[in-house]
């Protein structure tokens, strides 16, 4: 699976869990598909449940900690070519920033609700 795919399951896998208990008349399909999946709330909830302070709304490296994935650079690397980042790789600052808001458009556009100012 694709490193972007394993976000977006981490996600809304999470949130097909908490649908299936929570609410009986969204199926597990639809939320495993991102169809509603409040994005921040997933992350909130699973933040809150972390003993370390992870800042996933403006860091890449922690939104891929805070879902128990590969942060390093040389994922960071695969999930830019994943999602056809254009500029130098070797410019990790920049592309970290990049990485986290396309991740956040992709999600959106996966069905999931991202606040508008995760998209900027």
């Amino acid at each position: 699976m694709s490193i972007f795919g394993n976000i977006m399951s981490a996600i809304f896998g999470r949130s097909a869990v908490a649908a299936s208990t929570t609410v009986a008349t969204s199926t597990t399909a639809e939320a495993a598909a991102g169809a509603g999946v409040d994005v921040a709330a997933v992350l909130d909830q699973l933040a809150a449940q972390k003993k370390q302070k992870l800042h996933w709304r403006k860091s890449i490296v922690d939104l891929m900690k805070l879902l128990d994935l590969d942060s390093s650079l040389a994922a960071r690397k695969r999930l830019a070519q994943e999602l056809h980042y254009a500029d130098n790789t070797k410019k990790s600052a920049a592309m970290n920033i990049w990485l986290h808001k396309q991740v956040m458009i992709k999600l959106a556009e996966n069905g999931g609700k991202v606040p508008d100012d995760l998209k900027r």
